[in-house]
């Protein structure tokens, strides 16, 4: 099996999953593709799957706030925590490619293997500190 490479940081705030997590990921999930300004997901479908971004750029739309995702970003990751119709949606920037994995399987390899609950467990606590800031910014005289 060849090497798996781990992706650059992007600009988000976002954990990212180490070379040999992203093998295992991959081994369990599907490669898709959406073009430009293609939905990978909206706002109001079923939760049943996280995302991690191999290659390109996408969006992500919570209410009209916007942030971007880049290689090695995860996403789709509160439908493994609390499972419920997606809050956001999400649409690729240019030609995206992700690892898309049932939540069920990736729940069973996180049992497996701690430290992917580790990384999605920072994932969440960094985009709650991101919101945080953001309504204290709105909230600011």
């Amino acid at each position: 099996m060849a090497e798996i490479e781990e992706p650059a940081p992007s600009s988000t705030m976002s954990a990212r999953f180490d070379g040999r997590d992203l093998g295992e990921i991959r081994r369990i999930g599907n490669e898709v593709s959406f073009g430009p300004g293609e939905a990978i997901f909206e706002a109001g479908d079923q939760a049943d799957a996280i995302f991690v971004v191999l290659e390109g750029e996408a969006q992500v739309d919570v209410g009209g706030r916007f942030h971007r995702l880049g290689p090695g970003d995860v996403f789709g990751e509160m439908a493994l925590i609390a499972p419920a119709r997606r809050m956001a949606t999400v649409r690729a920037v240019d030609r995206v490619r992700v690892v898309k994995v049932d939540g069920e399987a990736f729940r069973s390899l996180a049992h497996e293997h701690s430290e992917l609950e580790d990384t999605l467990l920072r994932t969440l606590v960094l985009r709650l500190r991101e919101v945080e800031q953001r309504i204290d910014a709105w909230m600011a005289p």
